[in-house]
């Protein structure tokens, strides 16, 4: 009788709206209950019931009431739903579909699902990997949830789901684009191409590479200096700024490279063959030359030009670096020309560094961690590679090669494709200069900092302290970097300007800047130039393919490292996040980040304070671990399921300080 009065609901109604509301974003945890988190300082707690008509991480307005003397939070509006399209895997309930979706706070929920239209239900298996779109929803007046399954990534038990589910997840392609039969030069009528055929360039690859996309020459002069000539592959001979194929490679931005396999940008018959720089085979290319002084300054007789050229040697890293660091390689010995244009290089290579470490910024060096697979996709080895003599060799011509470019672009359109960096967050200067220099001693200030000069200097200052803490805690004060078509300055590596050209086989950006440098070679404008949207294009798909990366790398640690708690193996681990929860750490070895939480440094948490912003962790009032700290650690977790890796200190706190022990920390 009272459910359906009128009188009853208007009441209820007007109860309702007298109550206070709040917007806020759900956090569920694992117990069934929630919080409605409005702000960092401000959060009510969502009874079971009422988490029932949300999910983690939607955005809702809230009606905040109080039930049993405390204030809770009842959800009421959906303002934004978190879970949209998202990757899961199949449960089966009595033969009806459900789907749990991939997320860690999601795992133990379970939402009923059926399939799109031309899919059959009876094809999906427990546990498959799917991706689906949630379709109904409680807060949007729905009778519960419901998902839609889309499509299926692949079954159950498959080794390549690491590769496949995350390629999925960041809706990225999981195959190269398809290719065209007869590939034609398209170049425009006015472009001459010099015949560069007998000039004898080099390429320095890894030892499996296929689309070798830059070429080398250099020639030492009686006075010291270097003449370089870079020659880069060229894409754009083929393909058109108004071609299908030009779309395809828009739309993916950027070869996707995996642990383990790459997808990349352009068909393989393009990159790995009809572009690549193959020894012996004559290829179109784009060209830069100019002299670099044996002081290192990069000169003013900067030219590009078209030509076709021919690789006289295809060199590997390892052995180049054995060469040139030993003086022989058991696997490599070169010709008398060659042997020539190598050294040239690596002299050129010293010079140009130099001039950086004094001028701009060297990035210290880090080892490149490389996952060896077997035939069925099992880890065989991790390894921790260093750049050798030969990379930092190609990486100095490659850096030069794309200043040339900035400097170039810029005088020519005053536009292009630029990598920029704006060095600090204009709100975090002060905090900075006081952090660094906080009795005014050294040249430091908020005034020289926000110059790309000082900006510079304090980098290779904190380069060259004992201790990577203060790097460590003012990154976190830095801008990001970005893709943008002004010519601005790159602060993080000391330079005026940065536009990459020397990878257009993976990178669109690097496309254009060929069609805009072409554009400059014949004095015309370009077929194609920079547009505002092509920077965030560009940032997002390399945002992607950075996370589809690192999950997949954090798959496979996890697959590897599954046993090491049980081991007890110890690493080295080197801190490089604390925040109020703990600190994160990268293993050494292989690194492989994992999870410390303050529970395993100290079990006393009244002791232990772990402050995010100085980036310490201290132990009854005293630093114990600041960011760049290396600790022995073993692992104490770890996680198949979420991917995640828990790790705890072998050092061990005592539980109980005796007085004496207590006085002096106070004092």
């Amino acid at each position: 009788m009272f459910q359906d009065n009128p009188l009853l609901a208007q009441l209820k109604q007007q109860i309702q709206e007298t109550l206070p509301k709040k917007e806020g974003t759900i956090k569920a945890t694992d117990k069934g209950f929630g919080f409605l988190e409005v702000d960092s300082k401000t959060s009510f707690f969502i009874p079971p019931p009422y988490m029932k008509k949300c999910i983690h991480g939607d955005k809702v307005k809230a009606i905040i009431r109080t039930e049993k003397e405390r204030e809770v939070a009842e959800p009421e509006e959906l303002l934004e739903q978190s879970l949209t399209r998202f990757i899961g895997r199949v449960k089966l309930f009595k033969g009806k579909l459900n789907v749990t979706p991939d997320h860690p706070q999601l795992k133990k929920m379970s939402l009923k699902a059926k399939v799109k239209k031309g899919l059959k239900s009876d094809d999906f298996k427990e546990g498959d990997w799917v991706v689906a779109h949630l379709i109904r929803h409680p807060l949007k007046g729905d009778n519960g949830f419901f998902v839609e399954i889309s499509e299926k990534i692949t079954d159950a038990d498959d080794k390549i789901a690491p590769w496949w589910v995350t390629l999925a997840q960041n809706d990225l392609p999981n195959s190269e684009p398809a290719g065209i039969d007869n590939w034609e030069i398209k170049d425009d009528a006015d472009l001459e191409r010099i015949d560069m055929t007998h000039i004898p360039f080099v390429t320095i690859d890894g030892e499996s590479t296929k689309d070798m996309d830059d070429a080398l020459y250099a020639k030492k002069t009686e006075s010291g200096d270097f003449e370089l000539t870079i020659a880069i592959a060229d894409p754009t001979a083929y393909i058109t700024p108004d071609s299908e194929m030009d779309k395809v490679a828009r739309e993916r931005g950027f070869t996707i490279y995996l642990p383990g396999r790459n997808i990349p940008m352009l068909p393989r018959d393009l990159a790995d063959e009809l572009c690549s720089l193959i020894e012996n085979e004559v290829r179109p290319a784009l060209c830069c030359s100019v002299t670099i002084s044996k002081d290192g300054v990069i000169g003013e007789d900067i030219k590009f030009f078209s030509a076709n050229i021919k690789s006289h040697a295809r060199l590997v890293y390892d052995h180049v670096s054995d060469w040139i660091e030993s003086g022989s390689s058991d696997a490599w010995q070169p010709s008398e020309e060659i042997a020539t244009i190598v050294r040239d290089l690596y002299e050129f290579s010293l010079a140009r560094a130099d001039w950086r470490e004094t001028h701009a910024v060297v990035f210290p060096d880090r080892p490149d961690y490389r996952f060896e697979l077997s035939e069925d996709n099992d880890v065989v080895a991790i390894h921790a590679d260093m750049r050798r003599s030969a990379n930092r060799l190609v990486e100095e011509a490659m850096i030069t090669a794309n200043i040339c470019a900035g400097k170039t672009l810029q005088a020519s359109f005053d536009s292009g494709v630029f990598n920029t960096h704006a060095g600090f967050k204009p709100e975090k200067v002060e905090d900075v200069v006081a952090l660094v220099n906080p009795e005014g001693e050294l040249p430091f200030t908020a005034d020289s900092v926000v110059t790309l000069e000082g900006f510079a200097a304090l980098r290779r200052w904190l380069a060259t302290q004992d201790t990577s803490y203060l790097d460590n805690r003012i990154r976190k004060s830095q801008a990001y970097s970005e893709i943008g078509n002004q010519p601005l300055p790159h602060y993080a590596m000391g330079l005026e300007l940065y536009a990459t050209w020397t990878s257009p086989i993976r990178k669109y950006g690097d496309m254009i800047n060929h069609r805009m440098l072409k554009a400059h070679i014949l004095g015309k404008e370009p077929v194609q130039t920079a547009d505002e949207s092509v920077g965030e294009e560009l940032a997002l798909h390399r945002k992607h393919h950075k996370m589809a990366e690192r999950n997949v790398g954090d798959w496979l640690y996890a697959r590897t490292l599954i046993e090491e708690p049980a081991k007890e193996t110890k690493f080295n681990g080197e801190i490089f996040d604390i925040n109020r929860a703990g600190m994160r750490v990268r293993l050494i070895e292989n690194g492989a980040a994992a999870f410390i939480p303050g529970s395993l440094i100290l079990a006393n948490k009244e002791r232990l304070e772990c402050n995010g912003e100085n980036g310490t962790v201290s132990v009854d009032k005293e630093i114990e671990y600041r960011l760049g700290d290396v600790l022995e650690v073993v692992l104490a977790e770890v996680n198949l399921e979420n991917r995640n890796l828990v790790a705890k200190p072998t050092r061990v706190f005592a539980d109980v300080k005796t007085a004496e022990e207590v006085a002096p920390a106070a004092e």
